[in-house]
């Protein structure tokens, strides 16, 4: 069937170690998913469900780098996350099978339009200007599950200019992705080619053009970009 305009590419991320691509299908984000960043954005840390939002998928810049500074805001925010990337998906998961539908993680960052957001929670709107705006899920090379296993723990951080601003450990999340896993599947049917944000710990804050931005997680490796 002839298509009336070009059909646009699927963005996909590189396989670390390997010249195959991850094709991404959807994103989703978790928020608020370790205590003490629920606190510095004034939420409640204790355990009750998660909750979600999504950004586009050719929201991710594969591999980092620069960065374009986005409209429409005086208050761009950094979060760095665990990614996880789905190889297989369904509906209903349990949580003791979720492991064995990832293919891998990685590091991202949440690029969050702060200003945008604190108006949508003020009226009570949805968040897409704040969170699904062009270039605001930088990713990292997506690390294949080992033979070791899935991290559960690990130091996760985030510099600015070479100046730490987070820093928190993987054992620190109030949801584990197992259970992240299972929670999404019970409102969407989850497929291969999806990514995970699984939240940030606390220190999130401002940054400005010219900035530099470096994270990592223990075992997956860097990511840095830069604001231009």
């Amino acid at each position: 069937m002839e298509s009336v305009i070009p059909i646009p590419a699927t963005p996909a991320i590189p396989v670390y170690g390997s010249p195959a691509v991850f094709p991404v299908r959807r994103i989703y984000c978790v928020g608020r998913n370790y205590a003490d960043h629920a606190r510095e954005m004034g939420g409640d840390p204790n355990r009750e469900p998660p909750f979600f939002f999504g950004k586009p998928h050719d929201a991710v810049v594969p591999g980092g780098g620069d960065v374009s500074y986005p409209p429409c805001t005086s208050n761009l925010h950094y979060e760095v996350e665990l990614v996880v990337a789905l190889a297989r998906g369904g509906r209903d998961i349990p949580v003791a099978e979720a492991h064995g539908c990832i293919f891998g993680y990685a590091v991202g960052i949440d690029l969050t339009r702060r200003d945008l957001q604190a108006g949508s929670k003020e009226k009570g709107q949805p968040w897409d200007t704040a969170k699904g705006f062009d270039q605001s899920a930088p990713i990292s090379p997506i690390t294949p599950v080992s033979p070791e296993g899935h991290p559960a723990s690990g130091a996760i951080w985030l510099s600015v200019n070479g100046v730490e601003k987070q820093r928190g450990d993987l054992s620190q999340m109030t949801w584990r992705v197992s259970e992240v896993i299972a929670h999404i599947s019970r409102f969407v049917a989850l497929a291969p080619g999806d990514l995970i944000f699984t939240g940030t710990p606390s220190g999130v804050g401002p940054i400005v053009p010219g900035d530099r931005v470096r994270c990592g997680i223990d075992g997956l490796g860097e990511l840095e970009i830069v604001m231009v």
